[in-house]
């Protein structure tokens, strides 16, 4: 069996042929970690090697992905950008018949489009209006997916993830699992939130993400360029820049920056930019 060196190069290489996705060099424990639950998921009787040879053959690529990608996310993280986009976005749409369409790039377990969800009903509420939004949220880990559609989450009661403009019990049902050892509090979406959000899995690292030109009004790609080298990043930015409006929103995360784009684009905020012409 190869050492666990020659090994950890190889989950690299095939994660990056699979998703794009590069692992930094301090991940060793995390991919040995991940070697042994992919390992214990899909049942593989042989050895580490030979799993890794079926991988490359094509057998369980989506497991293999799934084990590798990460899900670090909460409802309203960097809350600003759903400031920004009640109070500056979203108004111009009210009672105007135009159709609001949003992207929602890398929805892990679905708490960001979510979150865009709720914005949209905040601010209809608000401005005591009606606002026509679709959002199409993407990720490339089908479990995950499954678990955003699904829709139910835990929730604390000394949880910090809903800013004080938004009041969960208006758009979660709670449910109270009760054990012997303890209670555990279930909030699942309601169903005028699900119906905006369409989940489906697309992997960034694609040449095309099957999307029309210039077809969305917001793009959201937060906390998910920082897995890519920079070369990809900038590609990637390019392929979503593609499918935004002029006058469009592109929203990034914290430590992410706009690469190449940044003489087509106006920023207004911390980490967000519209679309101000079409990459030449």
């Amino acid at each position: 069996m190869a050492s666990d060196r020659v090994l950890h190069e190889r989950v690299k290489k095939i994660l990056y042929s699979l998703t794009g996705i590069t692992l930094a060099e301090n991940k060793d424990i995390m991919i040995a970690n991940r070697l042994h639950k992919l390992k214990r998921d899909t049942k593989y009787s042989g050895d580490v090697d030979e799993l890794l040879d079926s991988i490359e053959e094509g057998s369980f690529t989506m497991e293999f992905i799934n084990s590798f990608t990460t899900n670090k996310t909460h409802f309203f993280r960097e809350d600003f950008h759903f400031i920004d986009l009640r109070d500056r976005v979203l108004p111009s749409f009210v009672n105007s018949g135009k159709e609001i369409k949003m992207y929602c790039s890398a929805s892990s377990t679905g708490e960001e489009p979510y979150s865009m969800a709720m914005t949209v009903l905040e601010t209809q509420e608000q401005l005591n209006g009606r606002i026509n939004a679709s959002i199409i949220a993407t990720d490339i880990d089908t479990n995950v997916l499954q678990y955003a559609a699904n829709g139910v989450y835990r929730y604390s009661k000394s949880s910090k993830e809903f800013p004080d403009w938004i009041k969960p019990q208006k758009y979660f049902k709670k449910r109270v699992k009760k054990t012997l050892a303890s209670e555990e509090i279930l909030i699942k979406v309601k169903p005028e939130l699900q119906k905006m959000v369409t989940f489906q899995v697309n992997n960034l690292n694609n040449a095309s993400y099957g999307f029309q030109k210039n077809y969305f009004d917001v793009v959201f790609c937060r906390n998910v360029l920082i897995y890519f080298s920079s070369e990809d990043q900038n590609k990637i930015l390019k392929r979503l820049f593609s499918h935004l409006k002029i006058g469009g929103t592109l929203y990034l995360g914290h430590s992410e920056n706009p690469h190449d784009l940044i003489d087509y684009v106006q920023r207004v905020g911390q980490n967000v930019f519209i679309k101000t012409k079409e990459l030449s």
